[in-house]
């Protein structure tokens, strides 16, 4: 048969009853837009959230306190509880780590905050004037903590870009105001820039001081809750990980390792393990999605056999005048395939535009890939393939003299 026929032949088998075509298509429009959309979501998320912990700081690595020992039993302080960092360990680290480029100590906690408008309850960083280099904070207006504030332990603070508006409202001159830490006033110096994050990770949540003054009048010790180092390239953090283990457990006197009063959290660590939990939950959604993709392709299995019923008769007036089996498989087989890349066709445009639409409407950080793509147009030809083979093998094999028969 001539490609030419079979075309020909196609195009009328799929136009004779055009619902049945129609609807069956929409199982596959339906089965590859999933997979494309909730790829796109998926890998959107994997992107934004690695993008978010980067946005914390450039190769960076977090020393916190950590555990303690206490009468023989571990006790985990949290965030500024436990009392086993001091700046003497961060002039060491200065120091004696030739991989550190920057270091920047801090000692945070959650604070009421009181305007003469509004009040907030969030998180007072005490910091030194390089922090904002190493977390890669820009100001919005005015200035950041300079090293003149904690040398004469000045009562300033920088609002982040959220409790500028909770205290002040939008668009409101807050440069030159007071507000009141747990009753003492600061004046405010500066606003960051908004950094759009989140939880963890939301600086534009935060208030900033000098270290000395958060120490002396909301502290009441010398001792620090973070100390955050920026090492001098990507390929060295594992290095300066090492390095710095090893100077503080010779610090703090200590041989074993595990029973260290300190944690090092490495920043490329922590953007690995989010990866992957994102990809996990990428390929889990996919999966998902790939079930509709199942039962699209029973559906045109469920056509396909159907029009073998209903040309029996064609069929065996084919074959009574010399159609070969090969023939009669190619034309079903080919139906198949064409149904199968109309559905594939008009699933990739509604799985790009569902994406867009999530993004623009939804609020919700989505990347197409030209993998998810490729992937739905191959998924699409093997459903094709795999789902019209029992239907056009099933044609071939009948017998002409029983076809022409059959009423």
């Amino acid at each position: 048969m001539l490609l030419s026929d079979t075309i020909f032949e196609t195009f009328n088998a799929i136009t004779a009853n055009k619902a049945r075509s129609g609807l069956t298509v929409l199982g596959i429009v339906i089965g590859i837009a999933s997979v494309i959309a909730m790829l796109a979501i998926g890998t959107g998320a994997q992107k934004d959230i690695a993008d978010k912990i980067k946005g914390i700081g450039s190769n960076l690595l977090m020393v916190m306190p950590g555990e303690q020992k206490s009468f023989g039993y571990a006790v985990r302080g949290g965030g500024g509880s436990a009392q086993t960092l001091t700046m003497d360990d961060v002039e060491a680290i200065q120091e004696d780590v030739d991989l550190v480029e920057e270091v920047a100590p801090s000692s945070s906690g959650k604070k009421q905050i009181v305007s003469s408008l509004s009040n907030t309850n969030t998180t007072v960083n005490g910091v030194t004037n390089n922090y904002a280099d190493v977390k890669n904070i820009e100001m919005s207006e005015g200035i950041f903590i300079s090293e003149k504030n904690n040398k004469g332990i000045s009562k300033v603070v920088v609002l982040g870009q959220d409790v500028a508006i909770n205290l002040f409202g939008e668009e409101a001159e807050v440069i030159g105001q007071k507000i009141r830490i747990e009753g003492i006033n600061f004046s405010i110096i500066g606003v960051t820039e908004s950094k759009g994050g989140s939880g963890m990770t939301n600086e534009d949540d935060a208030v900033y001081i000098p270290l000395s003054t958060y120490q002396q009048y909301l502290q009441g010790d010398d001792y620090l809750s973070l100390i955050n180092l920026k090492v001098v390239d990507q390929d060295s953090m594992t290095k300066a990980q090492s390095q710095v283990e090893e100077l503080l457990l010779a610090r703090h006197k200590i041989d074993n390792s595990e029973d260290a009063d300190f944690n090092i959290m490495n920043q490329a660590d922590i953007v690995e393990m989010a990866s992957s939990a994102t990809q996990t939950f990428t390929i889990l959604l996919g999966a998902v999605a790939g079930i509709s993709l199942v039962v699209g392709g029973i559906g045109i299995m469920n056509m396909m056999l159907t029009n073998v019923t209903e040309r029996t008769r064609e069929i065996g007036l084919r074959k009574s005048i010399g159609a070969k089996k090969k023939d009669i498989n190619q034309q079903f087989l080919f139906e198949s395939i064409i149904l199968t890349f109309i559905g594939g066709a008009a699933g990739i445009l509604l799985g790009i535009g569902v994406a867009l639409g999530v993004a623009k409407f939804g609020g919700i950080s989505t990347e197409i890939s030209m993998f998810s793509i490729v992937l739905a147009v191959g998924v699409s030809a093997l459903i094709g393939i795999v789902f019209g083979y029992y239907p056009a093998r099933r044609a071939a094999n009948l017998n002409p003299i029983e076809a022409l028969r059959y009423e």
